[in-house]
């Protein structure tokens, strides 16, 4: 083989390459991008060294877009639009919000969430029957109509990504019949939401911590997973096992005295499902009992507008945002 030729297929099978990253990267949906840990309401731990984090509390209230876009407005501007969210909430109009409408306009932030990003993504494939082909998903999502045999790199396997789609397509699709329906494309793209979608993300999760491919997820993958030192600032100075910061100590010990229920030194199937998806645990009643219990000065158990604008900075901080489209899709539903 003349070295041109040579040169010529090695640049050809380095275009594959970077053409399936590229497509991989815009592929939806990605593996590990979403893992579903306790902060269900927000990416964002809830307490950062000990200390309560805001952050989450902005937001579990207002999603994370809208909390983002706060962060240019002055806190007049931020009492002054957080007074018309508190119009929406007080859902009875008495003046008062209880711990009830709190919780149900925190779902509703979730709901909205979950509906404008099925909506994005639905459009932008081809559907027949208004269905969703797996033929078309895989075209769309990878350039193939069926799986081809995949050049793959050391750390990417295009085969493997593939699967893994296929699997929690397969689960979404109820009727069987390897289209999906809107409703379905929905458990497809947010499974950790769908009760029959657990068993998916339950192995999801495991096979992006299991570094050993033992089925299992070790303490050390575990704390690898949420703590990469090389990311921490020197700032963290105590730090009473081997460099680590106390919030790390903290997760070994979580891991030890509750996650690992059979004191195995692992985590099986079980107790990852009872780590991610915890049943006894409702993320968006806690949140509003939090906020309730912070920001109720007189103590009667609700919150007047001027106790939620009183602790603005719970809810939105030195931030807020044009809530204008939000608040007219709330009456949506």
């Amino acid at each position: 083989m003349s070295s041109s030729t040579f040169t010529m297929k090695l640049l050809t099978v380095c275009l594959i390459l970077v053409l399936m990253v590229v497509v991989y990267c815009s592929a939806i949906p990605k593996p590990g991008e979403k893992r579903v840990h306790e902060t269900k309401l927000s990416d964002l731990q809830h307490e950062e060294d000990s200390e309560h984090n805001e952050d989450y509390d902005h937001e579990a209230f207002l999603g994370k877009e809208e909390a983002q876009d706060f962060d240019d407005l002055s806190p007049e501007e931020s009492k002054e639009r957080l007074s018309v969210i508190v119009d929406k909430i007080d859902t009875n109009k008495d003046g008062q919000v209880t711990e009830q409408e709190l919780k149900e306009w925190i779902q509703f932030i979730q709901r909205r969430y979950i509906v404008t990003d099925t909506d994005r993504m639905w459009k932008e494939h081809d559907l027949e029957d208004d269905k969703l082909h797996w033929k078309s998903y895989m075209k769309r999502t990878y350039g193939y109509e069926d799986s081809p045999d995949s050049v793959d790199s050391p750390t990417f396997s295009y085969k493997d990504t593939i699967d893994r789609d296929h699997r929690r397509w397969e689960a979404a699709d109820t009727d069987k019949d390897m289209k999906l329906s809107k409703e379905e494309f929905v458990h497809f793209l947010h499974p950790e939401d769908s009760d029959h979608m657990r068993d998916v993300v339950v192995q999801e999760t495991i096979e992006d911590i299991d570094k050993d491919n033992d089925g299992y997820i070790s303490l050390e993958e575990y704390i690898s997973d949420v703590y990469d030192e090389d990311d921490e600032d020197d700032e963290h100075d105590e730090a009473p096992h081997d460099g680590e910061p106390e919030w790390v100590v903290s997760e070994r010990q979580q891991f030890e005295s509750h996650r690992d229920r059979n004191k195995d030194g692992k985590l099986d199937k079980d107790e990852v499902r009872e780590w991610i998806m915890p049943e006894d645990f409702d993320h968006s009643g806690a949140e509003a009992t939090h906020l309730v219990n912070s920001a109720d000065d007189d103590r009667d158990g609700n919150l007047s507008k001027d106790e939620i604008l009183e602790h603005y900075d719970l809810f939105v901080g030195s931030q807020a945002t044009d809530f204008g489209e939000a608040l007219t899709r709330h009456d949506e539903f």
